[in-house]
């Protein structure tokens, strides 16, 4: 590898990490010890946030699945007079 080509991978890694990448993973340990202090403190846990995100989303699946079948009862409800009508408007103005 020439100097050029090393210089473009390591400026390349740079621009993605936003720093040099042991001065950017220190920071981001030294954050989440921070983070997970004050968590501590506060009685948060990380698994019970996962936790609580999938159920979350398992909530926000079901209620859209409900929504659908309750929009599904509509279409059938109005169907039930919107069909035959149509069909004796369809037959009515076939003659």
């Amino acid at each position: 590898m020439t100097e050029d080509t090393t210089q473009r991978t390591r400026s390349g890694l740079e621009r993605v990490m936003g720093g040099r990448p042991a001065s950017v993973v220190i920071k981001l340990v030294l954050l989440s010890l921070l983070v997970g202090f004050v968590m501590s403190v506060f009685g948060f846990n990380a698994a019970d946030l996962v936790r609580g995100a999938v159920e979350m989303v398992r909530e926000a699946i079901r209620d859209g699945a409900g929504m659908f079948r309750q929009l599904g009862a509509y279409v059938l409800a109005g169907a039930a007079i919107v069909v035959p009508v149509w069909l004796l408007l369809r037959l009515t103005r076939g003659r």
